[in-house]
């Protein structure tokens, strides 16, 4: 897997290198990591081009607080054949349980530790997608990490998710995440609460109905 696009190389001469790896054994199957949409695509295009292995793997950020990826790269991913493995599925530690409003992160969070990092997110957007994964906990009796997770493993193109556990018990709760689901109308609270508006180009027909009905939206296909 090939952690991020190397604008100083041709794409035809990674492709080509990749695939010889493939053909020697060394290797079964290709991914890259945090790869723009177009990228991407163009990676795919020369390996079609040339007959060469292509990726079936993409490495992204994606989570109720940071979906950016349904954007480009997840209809990319529907089109192309191209799984995604998320990783920080928790936004960063921000959907661990421990982040409420009015409520500082504890010290031994991974937030806490990395405050300066991460993908950015307003609190109030943040604190309203908190807000319904606590009302759900409550509902369905299943801590906040597994609700946020199992969304993740429901969404179009995502083959799995990548967890980080300080312990065994976290390890044991998040992959407790799977086995059951959501209802429709717990998703579509979730769904809600934490869209955004879309970015250009895209937001110009987010509202309108005939474009949406002929280009399905992946933000509203959970399917």
């Amino acid at each position: 897997m090939t952690s991020a696009f190397d604008a100083a190389t041709p794409v035809e001469e990674v492709v080509a290198t990749l695939d010889g790896l493939v053909r020697d054994g060394k290797i079964r199957y290709l991914g890259v990591s945090n790869f723009a949409g177009w990228q991407l695509m163009k990676s795919l295009a020369a390996a079609d081009r040339d007959h060469r292995s292509r990726y079936v793997a993409h490495q992204v950020y994606y989570s109720l607080i940071g979906r950016d990826y349904e954007w480009e790269l997840l209809p990319l991913g529907l089109d192309q054949g191209v799984g995604a493995m998320v990783w920080s599925p928790l936004g960063w530690g921000r959907l661990t349980g421990k982040i409420r409003r009015d409520t500082p992160p504890p010290p031994t969070s991974r937030l806490h530790a990395t405050a300066s990092f991460g993908p950015p997110v307003d609190d109030e957007h943040l604190f309203g997608v908190v807000d319904v994964l606590e009302e759900l906990s409550r509902e369905t009796g299943r801590a906040v990490p597994q609700i946020a997770i199992n969304w993740l493993l429901r969404r179009p193109t995502v083959a799995t998710v990548i967890i980080g556990a300080r312990n065994e018990a976290q390890l044991r709760q998040n992959i407790d995440a799977v086995g059951w689901s959501l209802t429709p109308e717990q998703t579509a609270r979730l769904d809600a609460a934490s869209t955004r508006t879309a970015p250009y180009p895209y937001f110009p027909y987010q509202r309108q109905e005939g474009f949406a009905r002929l280009n399905p939206s992946p933000v509203t296909n959970t399917a």
